[in-house]
């Protein structure tokens, strides 16, 4: 399979078509009903081609190399030498290989400066854009780089909080001799391996997300039985629309954490309404009348995470809505443009 050329790359190569074929014949176009111009133009050929080293010195050479590294009085001053030798260079090649009844000799030294000047000065702007370009696109690869490491940070700090909430589960279950200790340990390990080998990417299947979702939701049912009313209300069909991994969990397990325990008849209502391009999530759970302090020094870590994780991803494609009352904490939020 051959190698595909990088675009920076091919812009330049065709760049360089464009501008050295008008270069060369547009001047032989123009001078087609003339035949001395005609002529001149023909045998200036070789004279023309020396702009290309010209150009090619000043703008992959004296921009990237001594303008950005030694400052602009070096590059000025090379680029001064770097016009006058060319000067000289293609006065004296025009009297080698142009006819000397062609030749315009008190034209000479003015016409060697002048087509040097010109593709020095488009050269330099060809290379100060470029040069831009570059420092732009190492930017944007920079602030990729700060992105998935500020992500990857994110999603380490959830997933080994989640675990130690779901151990602590198990650790309850075997002491109590339930006979549920084996579901949800095997409950668990399915959880562990989405969340080993399939949450490590930039995006998921939505699919693959709601399955995660809904086996969390089992395995908490089997956690509390009847003792917490669970609701899982699904609308839609999830399928190859891709989504943040690990992006709804946190606010159902925020919900477990706090809407249980010191709770009188708990409840836990979970609904998700999947179309097309977007999707509508809502958990919401009863809490205490009474005030209560946070259960531990991590608790509301994952809801921190998740803001931060849509801010980071749908800056402008998220509404996140966070509110409480005496009785119902309730979190909401709409997904648009799902890729």
């Amino acid at each position: 399979m051959a190698k595909r050329i990088p675009s920076n790359t091919l812009f330049k190569i065709i760049f360089h078509i464009v501008l050295w074929t008008v270069w060369i014949g547009l001047p032989i176009i123009n001078s087609s009903d003339n035949e001395r111009a005609y002529r001149f133009s023909i045998a200036i050929i070789p004279v023309t081609l020396t702009n290309i080293p010209l150009f090619l010195i000043n703008s992959e050479w004296l921009v990237p190399h001594i303008f950005k590294k030694r400052g602009i009085p070096a590059y000025l001053f090379s680029l001064l030498g770097l016009i006058v030798s060319f000067a000289i260079f293609q006065m004296f090649l025009k009297e080698w290989v142009i006819p000397c009844d062609l030749l315009r000799r008190h034209y000479d030294m003015f016409w060697a400066f002048i087509p040097v000047i010109f593709v020095t000065a488009i050269s330099t702007g060809y290379a100060f854009i470029t040069l831009l370009l570059e420092q732009e696109k190492t930017r944007q690869q920079e602030q990729e780089e700060r992105l998935k490491s500020e992500l990857s940070f994110l999603r380490s700090q959830i997933s080994p909080h989640f675990i130690f909430n779901i151990l602590n589960s198990i650790v309850y279950l075997i002491r109590s001799k339930s006979s549920n200790a084996e579901p949800v340990t095997i409950k668990l390990s399915e959880l562990m391996r989405y969340m080993l080998y399939e949450s490590g990417d930039i995006y998921v299947p939505l699919e693959k997300e709601v399955e995660y979702l809904k086996n969390y939701v089992d395995l908490q049912k089997i956690r509390f039985e009847e003792d917490v009313d669970i609701r899982l209300d699904i609308q839609g069909t999830a399928g190859p629309q891709l989504i943040e991994p690990m992006l709804m969990i946190p606010f159902v397990e925020n919900a477990f954490k706090h809407g249980v325990g010191m709770v009188l008849k708990p409840v836990i209502d979970i609904q998700l309404v999947i179309s097309d391009k977007s999707l509508f999530f809502a958990v919401k759970n009863k809490v205490s009348g009474e005030a209560t302090e946070d259960k531990d020094s991590a608790s509301g870590i994952g809801l921190r995470n998740v803001q931060r994780r849509l801010e980071l991803l749908y800056p402008d494609r998220h509404e996140l809505k966070i509110s409480k009352d005496e009785e119902w904490f309730l979190v909401t939020l709409k997904l648009n443009s799902l890729a």
